[in-house]
């Protein structure tokens, strides 16, 4: 049974799904698009959108907030220098999800997920 469960499992325990988010935040952050399945597409907008939230915000504690979380610096850095930037007027919805059809191997669905423009 499903009775208050907010979000996917995605077949993994919870900290393999907390690092498989992290993951994916950062690699959409570094290439400003990627191709996963959908499911993680939709489990990963509202965590990545939450942290572009916290880089429009560019406080230390915003900061801190985001580096738990990705663990790469550089990609921290882009996100607070110029993604907070990019995003500072508009009041959300900074993600795209884009279904692209089945997957050759499985037939899993797959989506491109990316970054808004301007």
């Amino acid at each position: 049974m499903r009775h208050r469960a907010k979000h996917r499992q995605l077949s993994r325990t919870a900290s393999h799904r907390k690092a498989t988010l992290n993951n994916l935040a950062t690699s959409l952050f570094k290439h400003d698009g990627i191709v996963t399945t959908e499911a993680k597409a939709k489990e990963l907008r509202p965590f990545a959108e939450r942290l572009i939230t916290l880089a429009r915000r560019g406080d230390l504690h915003a900061r801190r907030l985001v580096e738990r979380r990705l663990k790469d610096k550089a990609v921290t850095h882009k996100l607070f220098a110029e993604l907070g930037k990019r995003f500072a007027a508009r009041p959300g919805g900074y993600t795209r999800i884009i279904k692209l059809g089945h997957r050759v191997g499985d037939g899993a669905e797959v989506a491109r997920i990316e970054l808004l423009g301007e």
